[in-house]
Order: C-alpha cells, then sequence, then structure tokens
C-alpha cells in the first residue's frame, strides 16, 4: 500500500511549491497603509508645493493606485492553471476482498478559456491604469482651481479691507464736517452705516477665505490648514487654443475609458464563447486488488487506472451568458458614442466660459478699473474739499470696489473652466496657465 501511496502524493504535492511561492509574493511591501506625513509648510505655500502634496497624500488617488495593483493581481490569477484532483476510493470493507484505487485527475481547459480569461483580466487592469492617470489629471485640476480660489478670496479680503480703511476715513471726515457745521448729522449718520456695511463684507470675505483654505487643505487629507497664505500672482489668466483642446479630445479619460471598456467586454464575449466549448478530464491512478483464490491472501496486484471524462453540454451549452455577454458589448459601444458626445458638449461648454471670463478679465483690467480709481480718488479728494457729497464719494467707493470685485470673479471663473478643461481633457502639463492678463 505504501508504494501506491508515495508516487501519488509526489504528484500531488508538486505543484505546492509554486502555490508557497505565489503566496508569499501576494502582499507585497507596496500594499502596506502608509500614515499620511503633515508637511504642510507653515508659511507660505506655492503651487507646486500643493500640486507635491496632494499627489503624496490624496487618499482618492491612493486608492486609485490600489486598485490598479488589484488588477494585477487579477491577471496572475486569471493564468493559473486549474488545480489537480486527488481521489482515493475503497471497494468492499472485508480485508481479503477490499480493492483500493487511488487516482489523480486533472482537468484540461479546451476552446481557448485560458487566454480569454487572461485577456479579460489585461483589459480591466488597462481600465486601472487609466482611471489612475485620470484621477491624476482631476486631482492636478481641482488642487490648481481651489489654489486659485484662494488666491481670489485673499485678494477680495485685500480689498474688503482697504474698503474698511476707507469708510472709516470717510467717517471721520463726515464727523469733523458736523462738528464744523458745515453738514447736518445725517451725513455721519449714513457714512456711519455704511462703514458697518463694508465691515460685514470683510468679516464675509474674511470666512470666504477660511472657506478656501480647508478646501484647499482637504485635498492631501488636513483638515486645519497649516499654510499661512498662497502664494501665487492672481492676474496669471489660463489660455487654451481650440487646436490644444482638439489635439487632446481623443485622448481624454473618459474616452480612454469607454474604449478600454468595449474592449473587455469583447474579452468576455470570446471567454464565454469559450465555455461552449466543454474541458476534459484526464485521470492517472493505481488500483489495489485482492489476491485470487488460491493464490493467498498475501498477493494481491496492482493494476494501472487511466480515465478520461467528458461533460456533455446537452442541458447546459451557456448559451444566455453569451447572449448577455454580446448584449452587453454593445452596449459598451453605444456608451462609448454617448460619452463622446457629451465629452464635445463639455468641452465645447467649458471652452466658452474660459473665453468668456478671459475676455472680461480683460475688458475690466484694461477698460473699467483704472476709470473707477481715478473716479473714486477725485470723489475722496473732493469730498475733503468740500467739493461733492458724502453720497457722491459714497457711491464713487462703491463703484470701485464692485469693478475690482467683478474681475476677481472674472478672473476665479477662468480658473475654474480651465480647471474644468483640464479634467476632461485629461491634461497634466502647466501649458495652459500661461497667460498673463491684458493690463
Amino acid at each position: 500500500m505504501r508504494t501506491l501511496f508515495v508516487p501519488l502524493a509526489v504528484m500531488a504535492l508538486a505543484v505546492s511549491p509554486a502555490f508557497s511561492q505565489s503566496t508569499a509574493g501576494s502582499n507585497p511591501s507596496s500594499l502596506r497603509h502608509a500614515a499620511p506625513g503633515a508637511t504642510e509648510p507653515a508659511g507660505p505655500l506655492d503651487l507646486p508645493s500643493a500640486l507635491a502634496l496632494a499627489r503624496q497624500f490624496n487618499p482618492g488617488l491612493s486608492s486609485a493606485a490600489r486598485e490598479r495593483e488589484a488588477t494585477d493581481a487579477a491577471v496572475v490569477q486569471a493564468g493559473a492553471w486549474p488545480n489537480p484532483v486527488f481521489g482515493a476510493q475503497v471497494e468492499d470493507l472485508r480485508r481479503d476482498n477490499r480493492t483500493t484505487t487511488l487516482q489523480l485527475s486533472q482537468p484540461i481547459e479546451l476552446g481557448g478559456k485560458r487566454a480569454a480569461r487572461v485577456t479579460a483580466a489585461e483589459r480591466a487592469r488597462d481600465q486601472a491604469e487609466s482611471a489612475l492617470l485620470a484621477r491624476r489629471s482631476e486631482l492636478r485640476a481641482s488642487t490648481i482651481t481651489l489654489f486659485f480660489e484662494v488666491l481670489a478670496a485673499q485678494e477680495r479680503l485685500r480689498l474688503a479691507q482697504d474698503s474698511v480703511g476707507l469708510a472709516e476715513v470717510a467717517t471721520r471726515a463726515a464727523a469733523n464736517r458736523v462738528a464744523a457745521g458745515k453738514v447736518s448729522p445725517l451725513e455721519e449718520n449714513r457714512a456711519r452705516v455704511a462703514e458697518a456695511g463694508i465691515r460685514v463684507e470683510l468679516l464675509q470675505a474674511e470666512g470666504a477665505l477660511r472657506s478656501a483654505r480647508r478646501q484647499l487643505a482637504a485635498l492631501w487629507g488636513n483638515a486645519s490648514p497649516r499654510f499661512t497664505h498662497a502664494d501665487g500672482a492672481i492676474d496669471l489668466l489660463p489660455a487654451a487654443t481650440a487646436d490644444a483642446v482638439q489635439h487632446r479630445l481623443s485622448e481624454a479619460p473618459v474616452l480612454r475609458q469607454a474604449r478600454l471598456e468595449v474592449e473587455r467586454r469583447e474579452a468576455l464575449s470570446a471567454l464565454e464563447q469559450a465555455r461552449r466549448v466543454p474541458d476534459i478530464t484526464v485521470s492517472l491512478g493505481a488500483k489495489r486488488v485482492p489476491a485470487d483464490e488460491g493464490m493467498g491472501s498475501g498477493s494481491g496486484r496492482n493494476q494501472v487506472v487511466v480515465g478520461v471524462s467528458v461533460p456533455l453540454p446537452i442541458f447546459d451549452t451557456n448559451r444566455g451568458n453569451v447572449a448577455e455577454a454580446l448584449s452587453r458589448e454593445e452596449k459598451a459601444r453605444d456608451d462609448l458614442l454617448a460619452a463622446e458626445l457629451q465629452l464635445r458638449a463639455d468641452v465645447a461648454q467649458a471652452t466658452e466660459r474660459l473665453r468668456s471670463a478671459r475676455a472680461t478679465a480683460e475688458m475690466l483690467q484694461r477698460d473699467a478699473l483704472p476709470g473707477a480709481e481715478a473716479a473714486r480718488h477725485a470723489a475722496a479728494r473732493g469730498f475733503e474739499l468740500g467739493k461733492f457729497s458724502f453720497l457722491e464719494a459714497l457711491d464713487a467707493q462703491r463703484t470701485l470696489f464692485q469693478v475690482r470685485n467683478q474681475h476677481l470673479l472674472a478672473l476665479a471663473e477662468a480658473h475654474r473652466a480651465a480647471g474644468e478643461l483640464d479634467r476632461l481633457l485629461g491634461i497634466g502639463d502647466e501649458t495652459l496657465r500661461a497667460a498673463p492678463a491684458a493690463r
């Protein structure tokens, strides 16, 4: 009996070293979760530092990288061969009539199932790689957009502080004129009411800046921002030409994902087609039979057992799975067409928003801001000299503040539109943000 078990045991354990090796290598050090380190600067923060922090500590980007690693393991598993099956059978438990059969069976896949399975897993891996690249582009676009939101919020706060200073000057001037008996106390009351309104706008600007800073720092997992202020030029307008947009359109992440989904569905359809071909199982073993009568009870003999089994595809021909896979393949093609149409519409809308915001910012910078600044200065000087009323000086001051605020809103809208284009097109460089505003 021992002579039967030894060779079969060796055959059964032949695959164990490879299994142990693959198991030992299935937990690479890259899968260990690393706690994010707080490397955010405690002083000014520039755009390259913000991008580096987001790339290093963003949880969403880390999740996409883990998914990419998981698909590598899925490809390895898809290429694995079926395991052999060891079986033992005993007939008639009486010692003199006992027949023992030991058998090792190996399933053999036919019809290209393994190749189709590996192809489908590879397409899923390509999708995960594309999703990782898309997540990087999206994170980059969000970081740049929120960084310029912080810059705009800082500038709005500065404008609000300047307006408070001007309102204080106007209030003191009105109080002096009232004390001198030149105007009625109503002028001073109006000045104080206007100053209170501007102080409310200052509080709102401070809140908006705090919110923008928190949103930016949240990209690298920091709920309490450490940086004091964003260091950058708010008037650096993004510029995207139609040629650059059209060049990147075909390589947009959403289209790349949709094309890979079509390829994956094609591979799954081929796999379901291959599963219609039945697999065979080859068996090899040994059978110990009892001794014949008259030959003694201890002289049994061994027999070699060879077998082949083939399932008969009578009731289950995998027809439903094949039909489902083909339908999902067609659906993936329809989704690709829909994604292309939607992408073109979104890109056209973002491009028009960027063009409009650029034109607005340039016009305000070139025409409106110089005139509003000159009118405010003349009205303030004239009010101090008694040539203009307080309402005229206040109106000039409010006009300047509104024009400046409109200019900041246009700049912020331009950066938001450029960030949307970056996200849609999967742009990963700084080429679209190199045009300064006209002066």
